[in-house]
């Protein structure tokens, strides 16, 4: 009860303007998180914030990375979305639907189909109806789309790198551990959660 109640408080606070005014108080680990979780303790000292350490941190890291806007895909015109669903067709290295491209990539039918329609216009991708259906479509990277996302992915691995270089490589070996545990267990069971 209290990580669903306490998580998505702090996920708003922790990239928005709580943040910042707990900020100046001194949090005791060096981020803003913990004077957010330091704040709630004050205010209801009979619940346990731990989660709050996980969950606002994580969405904390997320708002950092997002604002900080892909170098190598800003220099190409690209969003990280964008990319994405470039990097889903080359990487399974055949057509999909739009709905495969919701799915691979995370994101709404409605975000694709938008997204499809700008980098169709750029000349990445092409669409071709299917010859049973004529709702379906099919979507494949073209050779100026093919030779895009195989040109930035060298300089977006280096740019992801240099952004974690902040972590020993110990210690990314074991976040990557941990964050690929909660993921897993947290694709299994978050409609269970959300029910």
């Amino acid at each position: 009860m209290t990580a669903t109640n306490g998580g998505p408080t702090l996920g708003s606070d922790a990239t928005g303007a709580g943040a910042g005014a707990g900020a100046g108080s001194g949090p005791a680990r060096g981020d803003t998180v913990s004077a957010v979780v330091r704040q709630w303790q004050a205010v209801h000292p009979e619940l346990d914030t731990g989660p709050m350490e996980i969950i606002g941190r994580i969405n904390r890291c997320a708002a950092l990375l997002q604002q900080a806007e892909d170098a190598p895909l800003r220099r190409a015109g690209l969003s990280r979305a964008e990319f994405d669903l470039l990097g889903a067709l080359r990487r399974t290295g055949h057509e999909l639907t739009p709905g495969e491209l919701a799915r691979e990539t995370f994101s709404s039918g409605a975000a694709v189909t938008k997204r499809l329609k700008q980098l169709t216009e750029r000349g990445l991708v092409e669409r071709r109806g299917d010859t049973r259906d004529r709702r379906v479509a099919h979507v494949r990277l073209t050779d100026t789309g093919r030779g895009l996302v195989d040109g930035i992915l060298p300089d977006q691995l280096a740019y992801e790198t240099a952004v974690l270089s902040v972590l020993p490589p110990g210690d990314q070996d074991r976040l990557a551990g941990l964050l690929a545990e909660l993921l897993g267990r947290l694709e299994g069971r978050m409609g269970a959660l959300r029910a």
